[in-house]
């Protein structure tokens, strides 16, 4: 039997244990978030610990690890999109992630270009292929966290990145977050259809040769 090294947050540093949290939850899509304040000052941040929350009615979460800007222009204006982080623009997602004064936009300090969104009066990236229009549905506190949920109203995409009527993954490239300093591509995708459990009850040899291996 392998070794196993024990990390325990009761004995831990709460960085520390942080760290180790985000090398194991991995690889997490990141929530290219842009916000407006009350004063009309435009934010956008990645947010690396976002996903799905419901389907119907259709609702996204990203948390916020403290009181952000992002959180704080939410909470203010009730809206926001979600873009999706491209691999070609790795280096401005990276430098948006920047801990600028408030009331100075990333966008503008990084060179990304955005763009007026359908639904709501928050911009999206122009340059990423896909973006997500939310309004506040509400939020959650957890400790020293805040989870934003956000109904969407619509969902963009660039009309030579949909294929039988999504997106499709390889003219997405999106970059994924992992632990530390590290982010990953997509590399090799890898299709499977899900096994019901009337073939699985039918022919026996499907779990007997899972099971050998």
């Amino acid at each position: 039997m392998t070794d196993r090294v024990q990390f325990d947050p009761a004995e831990m540093e709460t960085r520390a244990f942080y760290r180790v949290l985000n090398s194991v939850v991995v690889p997490r899509p990141i929530a290219w978030v842009c916000s407006r304040s009350a004063d009309g000052v435009l934010n956008l941040a990645p947010h690396s610990f976002y996903t799905v929350a419901c389907v119907d009615p259709p609702v996204v979460q990203f948390t916020s690890v403290g009181r952000k800007d992002s959180l704080r222009n939410v909470e203010a204006t009730g809206e926001f999109t979600v873009s999706l982080t491209p691999e070609a623009l790795f280096e401005q997602i990276n430098a948006t992630g920047t801990d600028f004064p408030a009331g100075m936009s990333e966008a503008e300090q990084c060179g990304v270009r955005l763009e007026p969104s359908d639904r709501v009066d928050v911009p999206r990236v122009a340059e990423s292929p896909v973006s997500v229009e939310c309004v506040l549905h509400s939020t959650v506190r957890l400790g020293d966290s805040t989870v934003v949920f956000g109904r969407v109203l619509s969902i963009s995409a660039w009309a030579d990145a949909v294929r039988d009527g999504r997106p499709r993954i390889e003219h997405l490239q999106p970059l994924a977050r992992l632990g530390g300093n590290e982010w990953s591509t997509i590399g090799e995708v890898r299709e499977i259809p899900r096994i019901p459990y009337r073939a699985w009850a039918e022919d026996p040899s499907i779990g007997e040769e899972l099971r050998r291996r």
